[in-house]
């Protein structure tokens, strides 16, 4: 008696219908946010111009002043609009001003944004449930691309830390606040995946205590990092350059080192300096240079630095001429290794047919 085949397509219809929340197949990222910094964009997803991928949760984690709020509502808001990309700003720190966010170029129109003041962890939790069932009610082809921002995670309460305080009692919440919040990015990346909504939330960190781990440590326990497809750790450092990069005493704003603490798109824990001066703000092109010398691309010759290009094209300039972008010089690179990237797609192609 001849065995009969298995169905998988008549298996696949009958588990999506009796079965909520499953899904069938790849949720690779299709729609990627640039943070406005190539060398950033390069650590976090292998590319110079991709950034954070849209269906996955990415969280940016510092002390305070690191450039979070910069990065995640600002450069990513602002970049996720002119994609057309719906935002929905979460802001748990009362801190986000129209003002503010005009000046990094974010519309703030209410048919490109929605700001919500929130402070409780569970009234979080409800309203991204609720827009999900509502999400899922419009047709596929209707649907919107939404990214939320969440700014900032650590500064989400609990119901406990809101009866001590009205008790005049407060011991805090350490127990209920971190398994609160892996709950809440882990429900994000099971409904977001299938649903291609991002997610980028911002979070604190504390000093290390351990000398054999000297990294800071991020709050709200380890669960919502395992969650997370990428988490980057920014650290602020002092910026005493003028425009020009020349030494001065004065501050004229931030370096804020990041490290890529974890991500599935790139290799981990490489980090970059990026430069936010307070009068010109952040340069796309801010620690591409120390990357590239990092990489390979960038070989000292003399006192100048030189990259050769896949056709053998030698280009040679000072180390401020490569950090000012002059004659498009980083571009080059870039394209340079774009090309080598698409060349590389082109063969394995060819080869899989």
């Amino acid at each position: 008696m001849a065995t009969k085949p298995f169905d998988v397509s008549k298996f696949r219809k009958n588990i999506t219908k009796s079965i909520d929340g499953i899904s069938v197949g790849f949720n690779d990222p299709t729609d990627w946010i640039s943070t406005n910094n190539y060398a950033l964009n390069y650590l976090i997803s292998g590319d110079f111009n991709r950034g954070i991928p849209m269906g996955k949760v990415t969280v940016f984690a510092g002390e305070s002043g690191a450039g979070k709020s910069f990065i995640c509502s600002g450069n990513l808001v602002k970049n996720a609009q002119e994609q057309g990309i719906y935002v929905i700003l979460i802001d748990t720190e009362n801190a986000l001003d129209e003002a503010w966010l005009h000046a990094l170029g974010v519309d703030t129109s209410e048919d490109k944004l929605l700001k919500l003041n929130m402070a409780m962890i569970d009234d979080v939790a409800k309203m991204i449930s609720e827009f999900v069932k509502e999400y899922k009610t419009l047709p596929e082809d209707s649907r919107p691309k939404v990214l939320f921002v969440l700014d900032s995670l650590g500064m989400l309460l609990t119901p406990t830390d809101v009866n001590q305080f009205t008790a005049g009692d407060l011991k805090g919440d350490m127990g209920r606040k971190p398994k609160a919040l892996t709950a809440l990015v882990r429900n994000c990346v099971n409904m977001f995946g299938d649903l291609n909504i991002g997610l980028v939330a911002t979070n604190h960190t504390y000093a290390s205590q351990d000398m054999f781990d000297p990294d800071d440590k991020i709050s709200g326990g380890q669960g919502f990092i395992y969650a997370s497809s990428i988490v980057v750790a920014m650290r602020k450092l002092k910026l005493k350059e003028d425009e020009d990069g020349n030494k001065v005493s004065d501050v004229m704003g931030i370096r804020s080192a990041c490290k890529v603490m974890k991500t599935r798109y790139a290799k981990p824990f490489e980090g970059v300096q990026v430069k936010i001066p307070y009068e010109q703000g952040m340069s796309p092109y801010s620690g591409l240079v120390d990357l590239a010398e990092k990489k390979g691309m960038l070989k000292k010759d003399g006192n100048r630095l030189a990259f050769t290009t896949s056709d053998g094209e030698i280009i040679k300039q000072f180390r401020k001429a490569w950090e000012s972008n002059e004659d498009g010089c980083l571009d080059k690179i870039m394209a340079d290794f774009n090309n080598q990237k698409e060349e590389v797609s082109t063969i394995e192609e060819d080869a899989e047919q």
